[in-house]
């Protein structure tokens, strides 16, 4: 009889921890199938230097992006990519298309805060960029969340306003607006004929001229405004006027022209 009841004793206790564990292992299951899938906020992107927070950058820096990420489960990586649409490539630029995946370990865990900073090439076009960023968990589950981020050229040139024909012995009037987000280092004038033969008394006349003072120099917003005087002895015809902006970090960009000296 006693040994009956031990073994009833052994019967109800293992099937007391099988159930036990039945649940436990139901729970586990539920809590893994429960998990939610990240969370993106607070995603921002702009100027790199500046940590800007307006989608804005330019070529020849860096953009700066930061996004809270809410994981239940510990994250897997972190996709980013970057692209245009109906952008057409210039002269000299090439396409771009960014892509980058980040599994570095400070990001592999829960509820990490994405914080990278993208080098913008130089010689790309000059337009709206498409950002997206991709969350995957271990779990399997994804969150995207994008956003258009405009990449400018470091310097424009705008308003441009030049003398379309000057009397040698005179000057000829130049202005434009210049926008230069690093600064104004110089501006450099080149003016110069092609196939022009000095006659009688005349003398082949090239123009060069860097301004690189304090009325230019260091300034993010200026209006360029010169007058250029043209010798007496120049030849008449067309000639070639470039001007070229470089700013404090190496930055160049031109602005071709042509002007007429008559006699």
């Amino acid at each position: 009889m006693k040994a009956t009841m031990i073994k009833s004793s052994f019967k109800f206790l293992a099937m007391a921890a099988f159930v036990g564990l039945s649940f436990q292992s139901c729970s586990n299951d539920d809590d893994s199938v429960s998990l939610n899938a990240p969370v993106i906020s607070n995603f921002e992107f702009g100027e790199g230097s500046t940590h800007s927070t307006d989608p804005v950058a330019y070529k020849g820096s860096d953009i700066h992006l930061e996004a809270e990420i809410n994981a239940e489960a510990t994250v897997k990586s972190i996709s980013l990519s970057i692209h245009s649409h109906d952008l057409t490539p210039g002269e000299g630029e090439v396409e771009w298309d960014y892509e980058m995946v980040y599994t570095d370990s400070k990001y592999l865990v829960i509820n990490p805060e994405f914080h990278e900073h993208v080098d913008v090439p130089s010689n790309i076009p000059a337009g709206e960029y498409h950002v997206e960023l991709v969350v995957t968990d271990e779990l399997g589950n994804s969150t995207e969340i994008d956003g258009h981020i405009d990449i400018m050229d470091p310097i424009a040139i705008s308003d441009v306003s030049i003398d379309e024909t000057v009397a040698r012995g005179s000057d000829f009037h130049a202005e434009f607006m210049i926008n230069a987000v690093h600064g104004i280092h110089n501006i450099a004038i080149d003016v110069h004929a092609h196939g022009l033969t000095p006659g009688d008394g005349e003398v082949e006349w090239d123009f060069e001229e860097i301004f690189d003072g304090d009325k230019y120099h260091g300034k993010t917003e200026v209006e360029f405004h010169e007058h250029i005087d043209v010798p007496a002895t120049a030849p008449a015809g067309e000639y070639h006027i470039e001007f070229t902006v470089e700013d404090e970090e190496g930055n160049t960009t031109s602005y071709d022209a042509h002007i007429d000296v008559t006699e």
